[in-house]
């Protein structure tokens, strides 16, 4: 799998004129990779990855997974939202299947990789349960299996953990990197936490206020195989020390040209 975003811009149409989201963003992605993208508000982070999921048609430039044009949504692309978007009459079972029965999935096939996709986020046991009988931090498993289940080429998330409480996240994120290594999946992540982006990732991307473009490529050299103790590492503080001088530059020459 390799993503490849060239020379992408996009604009909004608003009453003053265009408003400039995103401008030359150059990325990639390429298979088995965690990649973040961080960035202040407003610096086009989730416009980055609804272009990529085809929810949105870029102004210029160029969106490719594996060499074809990304024109539209596909099962080549799984997607998670911060917020949980379950179907609440449904039950988990039918959420995670959901994805498949659109594909055209048999009934057994489709109950059976729900199935396998449930045990592996932990929640086999709630598969008859309803999304009101579960915990944020359940929801978004869910959501994830759902997502996995399609078997995507690259899994995008858009500050996925961003509605959970401290504690609940920090589970959350040390379950999505045995996830990761599980499953071979590749992600493309997005979020505003400094060190959840550095935790998780192996590369992250930081993003210059609007309009949005890659500032900063940072590849973290830190050992895959991460627990919570990692974050007293020094030099987890000094990834993150270096991407908060980024953010802050931009932030403080943002407060100067205003």
């Amino acid at each position: 799998m390799h993503l490849e975003i060239s020379n992408l811009d996009k604009q909004f149409p608003t009453q003053k004129g265009n408003l400039v989201a995103l401008q030359k963003v150059n990325l990639h992605v390429d298979t088995g990779e965690f990649v973040c993208v961080v960035g202040a508000s407003g610096s086009g982070k989730s416009t980055l990855l609804r272009l990529i999921a085809g929810l949105e048609i870029p102004t210029a430039g160029k969106i490719a997974v594996d060499g074809t044009p990304v024109v539209g949504p596909g099962s080549d692309r799984g997607m998670v939202f911060q917020r949980y978007t379950l179907y609440p009459w449904m039950t988990v079972q039918k959420n995670v299947e959901f994805g498949l029965k659109l594909q055209g999935m048999d009934k057994r096939q489709r109950r059976q990789q729900a199935s396998y996709h449930l045990s592996v986020v932990g929640l086999s046991e709630f598969a008859q349960a309803y999304p009101k009988e579960l915990s944020g931090g359940m929801k978004q498993r869910v959501a994830i299996a759902r997502a996995l289940a399609c078997q995507p080429k690259i899994l995008l998330m858009d500050e996925p953990f961003g509605a959970l409480d401290v504690q609940t996240k920090e589970t959350m994120q040390q379950f999505l990197l045995e996830i990761w290594q599980r499953t071979d999946c590749t992600i493309l992540m997005i979020t505003h936490d400094v060190a959840e982006a550095v935790f998780l990732s192996q590369r992250i991307y930081i993003l210059t206020a609007r309009p949005g473009t890659v500032q900063k490529q940072i590849p973290i050299e830190l050992p895959e195989q991460r627990t919570y103790t990692i974050k007293r590492h020094p030099q987890f503080h000094n990834y993150a020390d270096e991407i908060r001088d980024l953010l802050r530059g931009q932030s403080e020459k943002n407060v100067l040209t205003a």
